[in-house]
């Protein structure tokens, strides 16, 4: 994948006459970049990379939900940009809608993907994890110790490798990119250790509160 953030400048397509240099694309305005673009001047993509990268890539994550799936959603939406620029009609919108529109579009495309290679193992994720200590309990039969304890009794009856990827994410913070560099696994390991991992999880706190409230 191309990475845009690379400050090596792209200087295809216009005279060395007519190139602008990266401060002064840097000082255009959105629709002055995207003129720059038509215009053959390939800098100009690296400045709205540099200016919408965050705004896009928080919007992939919240609709992917995982940081390296949106990480790549980013690097799409913005050589779709590249590819379609002539399509581009200031005059019916702004750049800025205009590359959000692409943003959602591309991460729903994704999720849907993702979803059809059961990426997500049919889990509802932000349920599973208000189990991990530190969240707000979503199963208001237990008291906040028993739900820990219970977590706890959960995380003995994993496999070493999705108990490790779990505390890694949950009590560690790190991301799936994180910790698969952590461990030497495979990203696409990782991913299946954490949400095989919490499916049991929350099978075993569910299973015991059946049996509580019997």
């Amino acid at each position: 994948m191309w990475d845009m953030s690379s400050s090596a400048p792209i200087r295809w397509g216009m005279s060395s006459e007519q190139r602008l240099s990266l401060a002064e694309l840097s000082a255009l305005s959105d629709e002055q970049l995207m003129a720059n673009l038509k215009a053959g001047c390939n800098d100009a993509l690296a400045v709205l990379f540099r200016r919408y990268r965050k705004l896009v890539l928080s919007i992939a994550l919240k609709i992917v939900r995982d940081p390296a799936e949106a990480e790549d959603v980013t690097q799409v939406v913005f050589l779709e940009i590249f590819r379609t620029v002539a399509q581009f009609d200031p005059s019916k919108s702004t750049t800025k809608v205009w590359i959000l529109q692409y943003a959602y579009h591309r991460s729903i495309d994704r999720r849907q993907q993702l979803s059809r290679r059961n990426f997500y193992n049919s889990t509802d994720v932000e349920e599973i994890d208000n189990l991990i200590p530190g969240a707000t309990p979503g199963y208001g039969r237990f008291t906040e110790a028993e739900l820990k304890h219970l977590v706890q009794q959960g995380l003995a009856t994993l496999n070493n490798s999705q108990r490790r990827v779990i505390e890694l994410a949950s009590y560690s913070g790190l991301s799936m990119k994180e910790i698969a560099e952590k461990t030497g696994d495979s990203l696409a390991n990782v991913r299946h250790y954490y949400y095989r991992g919490l499916q049991k999880l929350r099978s075993f706190v569910l299973g015991t509160g059946e049996a509580k409230s019997a």
